[in-house]
């Protein structure tokens, strides 16, 4: 006779009746997965089950295809839009945006016209594809995923499962009626021995060969730990770390910076402007040097402008107001921290991310000592050669961009810099000193670093992919 536990039993009764996967089991015993995998390796270990891994390929919904299930696609909209079979093309990409491209190449393929600037569609074939398209994607078979896939809306993953079974001896034992069901005990109590439930209990052994689930110790977000590592780097070269608001008026985004209210770059479609926040007054001095500048420069300025909330677009925001706080001297200061940008979130964009910023403050700093501290970080930090040409920004000149080599794309630009135009430290109440700033694209970097090619890898929270992230051994304190 064989005496098992009430789990072990009920697994044994189900196994009896067939194999299965170990999700399947535990669905069916309404049990965590991880709550079986002990008691089927001691099944395992007495003969009675046997334990199969199992690779398959199976189609799954992408991330696009993710949003599209919640979202409107881009032949809906354009649906709603062409009721009457014509609408003029400006229109499209006025309603749709990004997503026009994506409808009228649909609208094509299904032998839409486009004559005069006017996209002619047949409506009922648009509507016929978009209730195609919707179903794949609430209930995808092989020939819709695989047909879908062009556009992104499915991918192939491996899936692994653990097929459980009877072993022939579990099958006899069972059929001769030599498995029976008893409590197990664990620890022995009082109560067990006075009422004498003991007797009839099967009593659990230790056994130290089964294999325990992996506890893997605690660690910090490898970005994180990159970031720390940066500071430490700066702070030897002499830095001191300064930080900043998140939300901070243009004026100190752009204005001081130089750039024209009038740039594209300002518009609502790279920045993310803010409502409903209060912060201290704009100072009126620096309102006062922004708007001269702008009108000698540009020939025009708006205070409303300049008064306006964003989130800050680069972390320069915070090295501008620390010279207008701290003024002349010796010093150099770093701000590595969030910055945000209206992007669209794809493997190489997000429309939040870090920088790293800094200047280098002295009546004798000159772009020399600009170029020596990029080829010294760039030393420090295991990045190998870098590589100068000249560079256009509103604020700097002489401007600078630096490159490294990637093993795989090449040369890529991660140390843009320059030295502060007098215009822009006139702005801020600076004079008779010259200011090395620089920028680092310390995400791209961080990606480079842990063999990453999407930029969502590099802020998941998802353990597995965490555990397989591996910092560089040059790094590692």
């Amino acid at each position: 006779m064989l005496k098992l536990d009430e789990l072990k039993y009920s697994i044994v009764k189900e196994l009896v009746a067939g194999a299965a996967d170990v999700d399947e089991l535990a669905a069916r015993l309404g049990k965590r997965k991880e709550e079986l995998m002990r008691p089927l390796a001691e099944l395992e270990r007495l003969g009675l089950v046997d334990r199969v891994e199992e690779v398959s390929e199976s189609w799954t919904l992408s991330e696009t295809g993710q949003r599209y299930l919640k979202e409107k696609l881009p032949e809906e909209r354009l649906l709603e839009l062409a009721e009457g079979g014509e609408l003029s093309l400006s229109a499209v990409k006025e309603k749709l945006g990004d997503e026009a491209g994506i409808a009228i190449g649909v609208a094509r393929g299904l032998g839409a016209k486009i004559e005069n600037g006017l996209l002619k569609v047949d409506p009922e074939a648009l509507r016929k594809e978009a209730e195609e398209v919707r179903r794949c994607l609430e209930s995808p078979d092989e020939e819709c995923a695989r047909k879908y896939k062009r556009r992104g809306f499915f991918k192939k993953v491996k899936v692994k499962r653990i097929v459980v079974r009877a072993t022939p001896e579990l099958l006899k034992a069972w059929e001769e009626g030599r498995i029976l069901k008893a409590r197990t005990i664990t620890a022995l109590t009082e109560e067990d021995i006075i009422k004498g439930i003991w007797k009839d209990a099967e009593f659990k052994e230790f056994d130290l060969s089964v294999e325990f689930p992996i506890r893997y110790p605690k660690r910090r977000h490898p970005l994180m730990e990159i970031h720390e590592y940066v500071k430490e780097i700066l702070v030897s070269m002499g830095f001191e770390e300064v930080r900043g608001n998140y939300v901070d008026y243009a004026l100190w985004n752009f204005d001081v910076l130089l750039v024209p209210q009038f740039h594209p770059a300002r518009s609502e479609t790279d920045v993310f402007y803010v409502s409903g926040a209060r912060l201290p007054e704009p100072e009126e001095d620096v309102m006062k040097r922004a708007e001269k500048e702008h009108l000698r420069m540009w020939g025009f300025w708006r205070a409303e402008i300049a008064r306006r909330l964003l989130l800050r677009t680069h972390t320069t925001v915070v090295t501008a107001r620390t010279l207008y706080e701290r003024g002349g001297g010796e010093y150099r200061v770093f701000s590595l921290d969030r910055v945000f940008r209206s992007e669209t979130l794809d493997p190489t964009h997000s429309m939040e991310f870090h920088q790293l910023e800094g200047i280098i403050v002295g009546k004798e700093v000159s772009f020399k000592h600009l170029l020596g501290f990029f080829k010294e970080f760039a030393k420090k930090m295991g990045l190998g050669e870098v590589f100068f040409k000249p560079a256009y920004f509103p604020f700097t000149e002489p401007s600078v961009e630096g490159f490294i080599r990637h093993p795989e794309v090449g040369w890529i630009e991660v140390f843009p810099g320059g030295m502060f135009r007098p215009e822009m430290l006139r702005v801020v109440g600076l004079e008779g000193y010259n200011v090395a700033a620089w920028g680092i694209g310390i995400d791209r970097i961080a990606m480079m670093l842990l063999g990453l090619k999407d930029i969502r890898d590099l802020y998941t929270n998802d353990l597995s992919v965490i555990r397989k992230i591996r910092i560089p051994k040059t790094l590692r304190r």
